[in-house]
């Protein structure tokens, strides 16, 4: 990899910046002034220094995400919000995308990564990724609904789930319950609930895998995944 292009990815500046840099001697490589900004290196075994500080590369970023409604499921949009505006700039240099999707009134739990390889093993239906959704519901949840959904239901578009496991957690006309499914169908837990014909009215994910939602993230709110929580994304789902 070029040096310059490197610490551009990293946010040090353009790669003209990074140029200007070098000829002020503020970039060493091993202990030596960087005279050719171009020069190819090796971020994981050389040892770089931009004005005194140690850069730290590492290929790839794993942010767990508590996405708050109003926010939509893409890297742009020319109208809203999108999850990656919620990143500070030096998250976003990495170009991370969210994998798969959350609902733009859907809150909780978004993974964002630049690791193609991973993001595809998550969301690849073959996979059969549980994901976990606390819900509040219109109405009482019945031991029929429970039934039906461990069945799998019927959409309104003739497409039939996979089963899910429907927990009730709180019984009353706003009723809250816990949805495991493996798809992710277009707005399928508010579709699964409406077969049944009842209204979502809160949705929440909290569960994705292994992954589960750090509650001391207020909505918009993020942090880096830990090594375990990444080494056991990855073995789970090899």
């Amino acid at each position: 990899m070029r040096l310059d292009k490197l610490l551009a990815n990293m946010g040090y500046g353009s790669r003209k910046e990074v140029k200007e840099l070098c000829k002020k001697k503020k970039v060493t490589l091993n202990g030596t002034y960087v005279k050719d900004a171009s020069q190819h290196i090796d971020p994981i075994t050389d040892h770089i220094q931009v004005n005194g500080g140690t850069v730290s590369y590492k290929p790839y970023v794993y942010i767990m995400l508590n996405k708050p409604k109003g926010v939509i499921s893409a890297t742009e949009d020319i109208q809203d919000k999108t999850v990656v505006d919620l990143l500070q700039l030096d998250i976003q240099q990495y170009n991370p995308f969210p994998v798969g999707r959350l609902d733009k009134d859907t809150e909780g739990l978004l993974l964002l990564t630049n690791d193609g390889e991973l993001a595809h093993v998550l969301t690849s239906p073959k996979k059969k990724i549980e994901k976990t959704y606390f819900a509040k519901i219109e109405g009482f949840v019945t031991e029929e609904d429970i039934t039906k959904f461990a069945s799998g239901v019927v959409l309104d578009d003739g497409y039939e789930t996979k089963p899910g496991k429907l927990v009730v957690k709180k019984e009353g006309e706003i009723s809250e319950v816990e949805l495991t499914i493996t798809e992710g169908k277009f707005h399928q837990v508010k579709r699964m609930f409406k077969s049944v014909g009842k209204k979502v009215v809160y949705l929440k994910r909290i569960r994705m895998g292994m992954l589960e939602l750090d509650n001391s993230l207020r909505l918009g709110d993020y942090r880096e995944l830990t090594n375990n929580e990444v080494n056991a994304l990855r073995q789970k789902n090899n």
